[in-house]
């Protein structure tokens, strides 16, 4: 892996990287850092470093050790890695299934690793939130004494970031869209002490992001408010990078070995949000050559052709280009349909459509059980995966990765509400064959960009008009982003936050 040198150490805009996007690497509040060891040492917190979280293995099992993996116990910060199994118990290897061709239609074995194994929210957005936030405590600009957590999301990353400042002893609130699946707002009913100050419901659903930073702005005018944008902080990218890069190579590497293949990892397909999650991309494009594909909804086609709407695949922010995409690392664009996920939820997660499955596909019951396992942008990623080994004309040595963001299980208002308006109520034998039929019999590659450079530019360039106009980043900050040795330069930090953590940790059981 290839570590740069800062090019960003004497550059202009180094306060704004510190400050506004989470890339502090030296103690900027001394006070703040001590008033947070002294809470730590109060409640018995310790923070994993980045790069045990990467490796599960170089701590002790002790940790978690007869600890609930959804508690709000300190203890859960230990298990914010791809190592768990669903009883929170660490695995060998992250928890996978490889879809075959009878599913898929495609030669090219898909990947799948599965995010609900998470504590928590189980949901894999638990993570960028600690990466978010672990940086911020440790260096004295977040101090849990006097700050509120600010989690600006479309649904996860604000759950995430409720459990992990909870735990991290402090107070967090969640703005999320006013039309995000019931079981987020249920779940953070129950982790919010004051959930009607604590849970801020903005106007729209998913594509609504600029409502989210609207509220944001007005809450940061209260010196007392600590807004931690997942679009524009740094940690969430560099957490990805490390954690999930490498964890995703594991798997492949773990494929490799059991299919008696010699398998290459053709592509990643993630759907972008906040675009932290397709950080751990660069990590593969640099150890494996594999391409990245950047993935979207049909019904807002922002990268595809900066276009604009509505649609209800949680847990991907649209109508803008996140500041933390490496968008000149992005190889294919993927668009995928709503109608899509919504259906196909419906027919992965019914008697009616796993019998279907079973009978008249041949699907076998562990493949089926697995299914249950893919929420709403599970099945985008998966979708996007299969269109991509079209598009790429891969064959049956090209593995191609991605991730089930989180499970079914948060999905049952959604899916209730798709039966009622698309199936009149009763989804039938014949529903779940005309299902299949469309969006799995019949896939096809339109929809989809094999970028060139100008294409990179113009989805680059489509970024300023969020972050430069409307958010105030600095203009040199913006266009820095274009090469990819400002994105090599930030790899620096974490070894960085990595002692910053060990050091506190010290300090805090030095009491």
């Amino acid at each position: 892996m290839t570590i740069a040198t800062d090019p960003l150490r004497d550059s202009p805009f180094r306060d704004a990287l510190i400050n506004q996007f989470g890339l502090a690497d030296t103690v900027v509040d001394e006070t703040s850092r001590a008033n947070s060891v002294t809470r730590f040492r109060e409640q018995r917190i310790s923070l994993p470093t980045f790069a045990q979280l990467a490796d599960p293995t170089s701590f002790d099992r002790g940790h978690t050790a007869g600890v609930d993996k959804n508690a709000p116990h300190a203890a859960n910060l230990w298990r914010v890695h791809w190592y768990n199994d669903l009883a929170g118990d660490r695995v060998d290897v992250p928890d996978h299934v490889v879809l075959p061709k009878e599913l898929t239609g495609v030669d090219s074995p898909i990947i799948v690793v599965f995010g609900d194994r998470f504590p928590m929210i189980t949901a894999h957005k638990v993570l960028a939130a600690y990466s978010c936030l672990a940086p911020r405590v440790v260096s004295g600009q977040f101090d849990p004494t006097r700050h509120r957590a600010i989690w600006p999301s479309t649904g996860n990353y604000a759950r995430g970031g409720i459990a992990i400042s909870r735990i991290m002893a402090s107070r967090g609130v969640a703005i999320l869209p006013a039309g995000m699946s019931q079981e987020r707002f249920d779940w953070l009913d129950q982790w919010c002490a004051n959930p009607v100050d604590d849970v801020i419901r903005t106007v729209g659903t998913e594509s609504n992001v600029k409502e989210i930073y609207d509220a944001c702005n007005e809450l940061a005018k209260d010196r007392g408010n600590f807004v931690l944008n997942q679009f524009c902080e740094f940690g969430n990218h560099l957490g990805h990078y490390q954690v999930t890069g490498r964890a995703l190579g594991h798997v492949f590497e773990h494929v490799r070995v059991t299919s008696g293949r010699d398998l290459r990892l053709a592509a990643f397909t993630s759907a972008t949000g906040s675009a932290g999650t397709i950080a751990a991309g660069d990590r593969l494009k640099e150890e494996y050559g594999t391409k990245i594909v950047a993935v979207e909804a049909l019904e807002c086609p922002t990268m595809l052709e900066n276009g604009f709407g509505e649609h209800n695949i949680q847990g991907i922010g649209d109508k803008h280009i996140p500041l933390i995409h490496n968008v000149t690392n992005t190889d294919v664009v993927v668009a995928v349909s709503d109608r899509a996920t919504d259906q196909l939820d419906v027919l992965f997660n019914t008697p009616t459509g796993r019998a279907y499955m079973a009978d008249r596909k041949g699907i076998s019951a562990a493949l089926i059980d697995a299914l249950a396992h893919f929420g709403f942008s599970s099945i985008c990623n998966t979708l996007a995966a299969i269109k991509t080994a079209k598009l790429l004309g891969l064959g049956a040595d090209d593995a191609i990765v991605t991730i089930a963001t989180d499970g079914a299980a948060l999905y049952p208002s959604e899916r209730a509400k798709t039966v009622a308006i698309e199936f009149a109520g009763n989804f039938t034998d014949a529903d779940a064959a005309e299902v299949w039929g469309e969006h799995l019999g019949h896939i096809d590659t339109a929809d989809m960009i094999d970028c060139t450079e100008r294409d990179r530019s113009r989805i680059f360039n489509l970024g300023y008009y969020t972050w430069v106009e409307q958010q105030g980043t600095p203009f040199e900050l913006f266009e820095a982003r274009r090469e990819q040795d400002f994105w090599r330069g930030l790899r620096r930090y974490l070894p960085v936050w990595d002692e910053m953590i060990t050091d506190f940790n010290a300090r805090v059981a030095a009491g």
